[in-house]
């Protein structure tokens, strides 16, 4: 099942980029790297890659707590940041495979839980902790870790938020709610208005897929019109031949092709908007 929020796990019938025995042996001893693709077919393997993160906290306006794990590259120097949001899942080794692979190419890396630790582990469970989710909450923390990163010892001050399905959508939300040097939007519900996208200060890059029935070419054109109305230009928005999920190897969706296409593009954007 895949609606405009989220995408039920089904195994793909397409080939997954695997590795061999010996590069998974090297890479689960920390002495080999594989490409990203690799890792995230593999659930050992974004687990270990997710299991190399610390968790740490930020204070919500409310005095509650709200906790994201961070990946942190080798350099000493000042890093731009990226904060990730995850799908309505919830935060996952995939997304913590993503943030050590940013962190690999210099970036602080977040990945931040707007459950608070909850998981979903089939659609009805996901669908009832994204129905369940705050708004406001959810704006407040994301607004809360966008400001923790600008201001964390090791960061250049440059932010940008990256999400795929529900997160690609609150990527969006979070640069409407606080400034942000760049936002990334992987198949997420874009549906905003003119007014809504009078906040929006960052350049955007979006990926959608022709054959989505619910983030369709109806409602991204839509919002094109409304970045143009609102006088934002500073836009690029990609269309893949290609379905929802299309860049999630666990699901029934992926296509191999167009995820390392995505994937590359939003790596040079990053370092075209954060360096």
């Amino acid at each position: 099942m895949c609606t405009e929020i989220g995408c039920g796990y089904k195994n793909t019938d397409k080939p997954l980029p695997t590795a061999t025995d010996q590069q998974r042996r090297l890479f689960l001893k920390g002495m080999a790297a594989l490409p990203l693709a690799v890792v995230l077919a593999d659930p050992k393997l974004a687990a270990a890659a997710g299991h190399k993160m610390p968790t740490v906290e930020v204070t919500l306006p409310d005095g509650s707590m709200a906790t994201a794990d961070i990946a942190l590259p080798a350099t000493t120097d000042k890093a731009p940041t990226v904060l990730l949001i995850h799908e309505w899942w919830g935060l996952n080794d995939q997304i913590r495979a993503v943030a050590n692979e940013l962190a690999e190419q210099g970036y602080i890396a977040l990945a931040v839980d707007l459950y608070d630790g909850q998981y979903g582990g089939t659609p009805k469970e996901a669908m009832a902790l994204m129905r369940a989710l705050n708004p406001q909450r959810a704006t407040d923390t994301l607004a809360a870790w966008v400001d923790w990163l600008k201001n964390h010892e090791r960061s250049n001050g440059k932010v940008a938020t990256l999400g795929w399905c529900f997160g690609g959508g609150w990527s969006l939300n979070a640069s409407l709610a606080t400034a942000v040097d760049a936002t990334v939007i992987y198949y997420g519900n874009v549906a905003k208005s003119a007014d809504d996208l009078a906040s929006l200060n960052s350049p955007v890059l979006g990926h959608f897929g022709t054959l989505d029935k619910n983030i369709n070419e109806e409602m991204v054109a839509g919002f094109e019109s409304s970045l143009k109305e609102a006088g934002k230009t500073d836009y690029t928005l990609h269309w893949y031949e290609a379905d929802h999920a299309f860049a999630n190897p666990s699901g029934a969706r992926y296509d191999e092709a167009d995820a390392a296409l995505a994937w590359s593009r939003t790596t040079e954007f990053l370092a075209d908007n954060l360096s």
